[in-house]
C-alpha cells in the first residue's frame, strides 16, 4: 500500500511538471516592446509622407528635386529599421517557441515515464490500495486525468512546431525585404549622384534636364494630390509594408524612375509589355488580375477598370472584399488598387488592407505599398475572385 502512495505521488509530480509548461505556452511573448518600435517607426513614416506631399506642393526646382530624394532615402532607411525590429522580434519569438517545446518534451518524458508505472497497476490492486469506493472512483479519474494532460501535452508540441515552422519562414521574408530595401536605398543615393552630375547643381541645367516632361510630372503630382485628398478625408491611413515586390519583376534595374517618370521597361520607354507604364498602378492590378484568373487585362488608366472589370467578371455587390479591385475616380487618370482583406473594424470605422503601385508614401514614385484606409476612401470595388 505504501508503494503505490509513493506511485501516485510521483504522478501528481508529474503532472505538476505538465501544466508549468503550459502555462508558458499561454504566455505573452515578452517581445512587445517591437511592437512598440515597429509603431513608432511607422509614425515616422507618416511624417515623411507629409513631407513629400508638402515637397509635391512646391515649384520643381532643383533643391526641391534633392530634398525629395533626401526624404525617400530616410523613408527607406526607416523601413529597414523597421524589418530589423520585425527581425529582432521573431528571432525572440523563435528562441521562446523552441524553448516551450522543450518544457513540453521534458514534461511529456516524466509523464510517459510514470504512466508507464501507473499502468502496471492492475484494477483490483488499486482497489485494495483505496479506503473506499469512493475513493478508488478518485484514483480512476485522476489516472483519467492524466491521459488527458499527456494528449494534451502532444498537441501543444505540435502546434508549437508548426508556429516555429512559420516563424522561421516570416523571418526568411523579413530578410528578403531588407535586402531589397537596401537595393532601393542604394539606388536612391546613386539617382542622387546622377543628378548632382548631370546639373552640376546649376537650376537651368535641370530645367533642361526635365523640359519637355512638364506636363506628365504635373499629371503624376495630381494623381498624388487626388489620391491624398481621398485618404485624408475618410480619416487617413497607415503603411503596412513598402518598397518593390520582386515577383512583379518591375525594379529600379529594369524599369528605373527618374522622378515621377519610368524609364526603361519592356519597350526602353518605360512600358510594361501590357499597355501599361511599369511600376503604375494599372500594371501592376492587372498583373495581380492575371495572377488570380489567368486573364491579362488590357483596360488603358486607373479610372476605366471599374467599367471594364463589370462587363468582363460581373457588376457583383459593389462592397469591399478579398481579392476585389478598389478604384479612385479622382485626379487625371483616377487610381487602382488591389484588396488585400475583407473589411474590419477599427477605430471606430471599417477599414481594409490593399495593395498598390505608384502611391508616394514617402519612398518615392513607383513604389509598392500595402495599406490600411478606410473602406470610403474609394468610389468603386469590382470582385475579381469569388
Amino acid at each position: 500500500m505504501k508503494i503505490h502512495k509513493k506511485i501516485l505521488i510521483f504522478i501528481s509530480a508529474a503532472v505538476l511538471m505538465i501544466f508549468a509548461p503550459l502555462q508558458i505556452i499561454n504566455k505573452p511573448v515578452a517581445a512587445d516592446q517591437y511592437d512598440d518600435q515597429i509603431l513608432s517607426l511607422q509614425n515616422d513614416i507618416s511624417a515623411y509622407q507629409a513631407e513629400a506631399a508638402r515637397l509635391d506642393a512646391e515649384a520643381i526646382t532643383l533643391q526641391s528635386a534633392l530634398e525629395q530624394l533626401a526624404n525617400q532615402e530616410a523613408v527607406l532607411q526607416t523601413q529597414i529599421n523597421i524589418s530589423q525590429s520585425k527581425y529582432d522580434q521573431l528571432v525572440q519569438k523563435i528562441a521562446d517557441t523552441e524553448k516551450q517545446i522543450s518544457d513540453n518534451k521534458d514534461a511529456l518524458g516524466m509523464t510517459i515515464a510514470n504512466m508507464y508505472v501507473e499502468d502496471n497497476i492492475t484494477p483490483v490492486e488499486m482497489l485494495f490500495s483505496s479506503n473506499n469506493i469512493s475513493d478508488y472512483m478518485d484514483k480512476q479519474e485522476y489516472r483519467s486525468s492524466v491521459r488527458d494532460q499527456l494528449t494534451s501535452t502532444i498537441s501543444k508540441i505540435k502546434d508549437l512546431k508548426v508556429q516555429l515552422d512559420q516563424q522561421k519562414l516570416d523571418i526568411e521574408k523579413v530578410l528578403a525585404e531588407q535586402r531589397s530595401q537596401r537595393d532601393q536605398l542604394t539606388a536612391r543615393k546613386n539617382q542622387q549622384a546622377w543628378l548632382l552630375e548631370q546639373t552640376k547643381g546649376q537650376e537651368s541645367a535641370y530645367q533642361d534636364l526635365i523640359k519637355g516632361s512638364e506636363s506628365k510630372i504635373a499629371e503624376a503630382r495630381a494623381i498624388q494630390a487626388a489620391i491624398r485628398a481621398a485618404v485624408s478625408r475618410t480619416g487617413g491611413g497607415s503603411v503596412i509594408n513598402g518598397g518593390l515586390l520582386a515577383d512583379y519583376g518591375w525594379n529600379d534595374f529594369n524599369c528605373p524612375m527618374q522622378g515621377y517618370l519610368s524609364t526603361g521597361g519592356a519597350d526602353g520607354r518605360g512600358g510594361d509589355g501590357f499597355g501599361y507604364g511599369c511600376r503604375q498602378c494599372s500594371s501592376y492590378v492587372a498583373w495581380k488580375i492575371a495572377k488570380a484568373t489567368n486573364f491579362y487585362p488590357q483596360w488603358g488608366d486607373g479610372r476605366s477598370f471599374t467599367s471594364n472589370a463589370q462587363a468582363k467578371f460581373g457588376v457583383g455587390d459593389g462592397q469591399p472584399h478579398a481579392g476585389s479591385i478598389a478604384v479612385m475616380d479622382g485626379g487625371p487618370f483616377g487610381h487602382v488598387a488591389w484588396v488585400e482583406t475583407d473589411p474590419y473594424m477599427k477605430d471606430g470605422r471599417m477599414v481594409i488592407q490593399v495593395s498598390q503601385y505608384n502611391v508616394d508614401y514617402g519612398a518615392g514614385y513607383g513604389m509598392y505599398s500595402l495599406v490600411e484606409w478606410s473602406v470610403n476612401a474609394f468610389d468603386h470595388y469590382v470582385q475579381i475572385v469569388k
